[in-house]
Parts: structure tokens; C-alpha cells; sequence
């Protein structure tokens, strides 16, 4: 479902990325382990087409990122490091927003957002504009708006950064039950956070 050819990236004379390939299966869920600076972001960035590559290539579920970004985009649900909210926006207005963005519309972008309320927990916060919103609800409407298409693929950065230790065993939970529809990558620098949430 995923799979990297000699990925390398590039800024100047620093070498981010050295040639790195790996395949990863589908309903699979793979931990990237590795310190901060490492390019585990680096990594992600190309996979979700938001950097292109200095050399080599990926492929998300069989479509190339360099050839066909949009193909690939479609298919594709991703968590920056950062989430990638409008603070100015109610919640729902954002979800709305993202859902119509991502083509969906009438019922089914209803079920997709009912979904999303209940598999993140965000009904608390449902209506709160995102400014007010804590460090953990802003993870949790990040992780809910790569959700709300239904993807096949997942690619999450630091998907429980910020979020308190009851938080972090819901993320888990979900992450786990995504994975037997969804095949899903996600980077941590927490050795115990690979180990209890990844196959590999």
C-alpha cells in the first residue's frame, strides 16, 4: 500500500533523507521511530506529496507521488506535526469545510462528520471555535479531519503529542481499530508509543 524507492531529500548541503525504501502492507500499522531531526517529518512530507524528493520516488497505493499528487492526495489522510486547523473557525464550520473540500456533501458528509464527533471525541467542543480549543482537542480535530474522507492510507506525525495519558490510550485505541480497514504510518521519538501502537 505504501511503498518508498531511495527517497532522498536535500536543503542545500544537508542531506535530510539518504536513500531510503521500505514497503509497508495494507491494514499494517508501522511505527517511525526515531530521535527529533532525524527526518522522520522530512519522510512524511514527501509521502504526502507536501515536499517533492531530491532523488527517488514512493508510491501510495500504487500511485506515484511525484507523477500524480492529486491521485494520490485523494486516497491519503495526514497529521502534520502541527495540525492544520483555522482558529478563526468554529469546529463544525472547519469540519464542514474540510468535508466539501474533500468532495463530500449531503448524507454522506453527515455520517462521515457523526463519525468523526464520536471517534475523536470532540462533541464537548463540537461548536467552540478552534482558538479556544486546549493543545489535546486541536490534536484530536487534526486526527479528525485526516478521518473524515475515510482514506485508505494514514500518515500520522506525532498523532499523541500534547494529548494527557487518557488521551493517549483513546488515540491508540482508534489508530488500532483503524488499521483493519486502513493501513497506517505514524512517527514518534517515544520508543514505548512505537511499541504499543505498531505491527513493525
Amino acid at each position: 500500500m505504501i511503498e518508498a524507492k531511495n527517497l532522498t531529500m536535500c536543503y542545500g548541503q544537508t542531506r535530510a533523507v539518504d536513500d531510503v525504501s521500505f514497503k509497508i502492507n495494507e491494514n499494517e500499522i508501522v511505527g517511525f521511530l526515531g530521535p527529533n531531526g532525524a527526518g522522520k517529518t522530512t519522510l512524511m512530507r514527501m509521502l504526502t506529496t507536501f515536499i517533492h524528493p531530491t532523488r527517488g520516488t514512493a508510491f501510495i497505493g500504487g500511485v506515484d507521488v511525484t507523477r500524480d499528487p492529486l491521485a494520490v492526495r485523494r486516497q491519503l489522510g495526514y497529521l502534520p506535526e502541527t495540525p492544520p486547523l483555522y482558529t478563526d473557525m468554529r469546529l463544525d464550520d472547519f469540519m464542514h469545510f474540510v468535508g466539501r473540500a474533500r468532495g463530500l456533501g449531503g448524507k454522506q458528509l453527515k455520517e462521515r462528520l457523526d463519525w468523526v464527533v464520536n471517534a475523536c471525541s470532540l462533541a464537548p467542543v463540537w461548536k467552540h471555535t478552534v482558538y479556544e480549543l486546549s493543545l489535546g482537542y486541536r490534536q484530536r480535530a487534526g486526527l479528525a479531519q485526516a478521518l473524515l474522507h475515510d482514506p485508505k492510507v494514514v500518515i500520522l506525525d506525532e498523532p499523541t503529542s500534547g494529548l494527557d495519558p487518557i488521551q493517549i490510550v483513546g488515540i491508540r485505541k482508534l489508530i488500532q481499530e483503524l488499521a483493519k480497514t486502513k493501513t497506517i504510518l505514524f512517527s514518534t521519538h517515544i520508543l514505548q508509543e512505537a511499541s504499543a501502537i505498531s505491527h513493525r
